[in-house]
């Protein structure tokens, strides 16, 4: 038998070729576990030719947006299953760095912000992710996603390679891309391709900054396709060489993208299942009927898709953002992000669903999963409010106030270890001597309510008084821009003087009031709350108790009663609400209540009729087609 040396040892034909199978076997362990091995023995997700190939066959994206920071946690699962069931097979989402990273230096990847779960779920049920992960993601978010700490310094330039700014992006991406690369495809994960920021041919200040965060990327380890994203104005700006471009819903028709990349496969990024909404709008929808011919004629023509959203869950706490185009002031918007998906709000099939089903059926071999059982809902018996606290009462729950001659806008107050304060309402007190004509020299940001003495105002016109009375202004942040050029003027609270009868006010006492869970439990347990049979003033907060008696279900609360305000249950924030609509229900999903007594906790502006009420389906207020 023929053999040969290997380092001296004498070995077989069958022993040489065990020992090269051994070799091989070792290679391919390494290329799963070592960053820097060359990514030659597994192909992913390519874009060299007019389809899209994976494993170097051809691949058809069908994908879906789903937020892991828009759905409880309990409920990813759920909302997973059923995109699969649809006939998907690509998730994508984007990254927040504001929730990731809420004070400069300390990161949170934790529960609910558990990106890496995430990805290991999306993975054990069968679907490649497209990774969305910033630095800005726009997705009607407060600031599309850049934490507001990055306003403290007054010459920022967000968006661009200005250091302050390329300095956080470095350091933030440091803590997250190594969370990301082991879920690569070529590391056996289901991550087949990651955007480079998002839509930034809409922004274009600088020329350099689409190269540093593409080369941010690689240099930490991402080795699959590149993305970007643009609309039909933006294509032609928002690109970076190397980096597959991709479209939105705007630019299906355009001529523009088929110029840019011939002979390259074609996806729609983002095809807009339905529109967001703002306080004071109507709700906005998009048929079924005028959608369901565009995604026929778009697969018709070989190309991939992701449904923006496919659920859209919602804007929890005071993350919405708002919307400054066309319009002479900025609009927030509202809690609700079901955005008229396929999937609604929590989590129920929608006529779009199973039409989009039908179709997508058409492009798999196999039979779809069978459709996950929907989940119960309840209309609870309504809560009656049994104690209230003054806002000025509740005021020793938070920090420390600061004390500063001049007003301080939100994000460079000395609050949250030199971070600044993020969200919720900001109170400014002062000292004044008289009545008169009260001038904010348009510098509240957003919404202020005034107060003098124990009486509440909305109107900027004070009464006379000729003793010193405390000038109070409730200033809410009602949510950052989220899209467009102004996002570096988007700092909150009173970001200039304010004067009454033209002289500046001076001397102000402000207080954070951010409403955070700590503050939360200092307030759900103390001792100050009074019985509602002694009046209330407002703003203030109000208790009361819902009682489960069984296994938790979702609901929603209405307050047909009440105006303005906050509501949290069991520490949890809801989101806001708004008599002016169009919303006027807010979700509560059923893994935030239990058994027993639930505590809920009502901030509200103006005005109460003591109850909160349940309800088993959502109002989101009048209809309008999206245009």
């Amino acid at each position: 038998m023929e053999s040969s040396s290997v380092f001296g040892v004498r070995l077989s034909l069958k022993q040489r070729y065990f020992l090269l199978l051994c070799i091989a076997v070792g290679a391919i362990i390494v290329y799963h576990h070592c960053p820097t091995f060359p990514s030659t023995l597994i192909e992913g997700l390519r874009a060299n030719s007019s389809q899209f190939t994976l494993e170097r066959k051809p691949f058809r994206i069908l994908g879906g947006s789903i937020h892991y920071f828009r759905v409880p946690r309990a409920y990813w699962e759920d909302r997973l299953l059923k995109m699969k069931a649809c006939g998907l097979n690509t998730l994508t989402t984007y990254v927040p760095w504001n929730l990731h990273e809420p004070e400069r230096g300390v990161f949170n990847f934790e529960d609910q912000l558990d990106l890496e779960a995430y990805l290991h779920l999306a993975a054990s049920l069968g679907l490649w992710v497209i990774l969305r992960p910033g630095p800005y993601i726009c997705a009607e978010w407060d600031l599309g996603g850049l934490p507001s700490w990055l306003l403290r310094d007054q010459n920022m330039k967000l968006r661009t390679t200005y250091p302050g700014f390329t300095d956080a992006v470095n350091s933030f991406f440091d803590h997250l891309i190594k969370k990301v690369v082991p879920h690569q495809y070529s590391r056996g994960g289901p991550i087949i391709a990651v955007q480079v920021e998002n839509e930034y041919g809409s922004y274009a200040k600088d020329e350099e900054y689409m190269p540093f965060i593409k080369e941010a990327l690689l240099s930490r380890g991402i080795t699959e396709l590149l993305l970007t994203s643009d609309n039909k104005d933006g294509l032609k700006l928002g690109g970076v060489k190397g980096v597959c471009v991709l479209f939105s819903k705007t630019a299906v028709t355009s001529n523009l993208f088929f110029s840019l990349q011939p002979q390259k496969p074609r996806m729609v990024m983002e095809y807009w299942s339905g529109w967001f909404d703002l306080w004071g709008n109507l709700h906005h929808v998009y048929t079924a009927e005028d959608m369901i011919p565009v995604v026929t004629k778009i697969l018709e023509l070989d190309m991939s898709i992701n449904l923006y959203m496919f659920h859209g869950g919602t804007n929890f706490g005071f993350m919405n953002g708002a919307f400054a185009v066309g319009i002479p002031a900025p609009k927030p918007m509202v809690t609700s992000y079901d955005y008229d998906a396929p999937l609604s709000e929590a989590g129920d099939y929608t006529t779009k669903y199973h039409l989009l089903r039908n179709l997508f059926s058409q492009y798999h071999i196999q039979p779809l999963p069978e459709l996950p059982s929907l989940r119960e809902r309840r209309a609870y018996q309504p809560v009656v409010i049994q104690q209230h606290l003054s806002l000025w009462d509740s005021l020793h729950f938070t920090d420390k106030p600061f004390k500063s001659v001049r007003p301080v806008n939100m994000e460079n107050l000395p609050v949250n270890n030199k971070n600044g304060q993020s969200y919720g309402y900001t109170l400014y007190e002062t000292t004044i001597t008289s009545g008169g004509a009260l001038n904010s020299r348009n510098n509240i940001r957003d919404r202020a309510l005034v107060r003098t003495g124990r009486q509440t105002i909305q109107e900027l016109a004070l009464p006379d008084g000729k003793v010193l009375r405390t000038l109070g202004l409730l200033v809410e942040n009602c949510g950052r821009v989220n899209y467009g050029k102004t996002l570096d003027e988007q700092r909150k609270g009173l970001v200039g003087d304010i004067e009454l009868n033209t002289r500046p006010l001076r001397d102000f006492i402000i207080h954070s009031l951010d409403m955070k869970p700590a503050f939360v439990d200092r307030l759900e347990n103390s001792g100050h709350w009074l019985p509602m049979r002694q009046r209330p003033s407002f703003p203030g907060f109000f208790q009361g108790r819902l009682y489960v008696n069984t296994f938790p279900k979702d609901t929603f609360i209405k307050l047909p009663g009440w105006i303005k305000g906050v509501i949290f249950i069991n520490g949890k924030n809801l989101g806001r609400y708004w008599s002016i609509g169009p919303q006027q229900t807010l979700y509560v999903p059923g893994p935030w209540l239990h058994r027993g007594d639930n505590q809920v906790i009502v901030f509200e502006e103006q005005e109460t009729d003591g109850k909160i009420q349940f309800t088993s389906s959502p109002d989101y207020g009048m209809a309008v087609d999206v245009q």
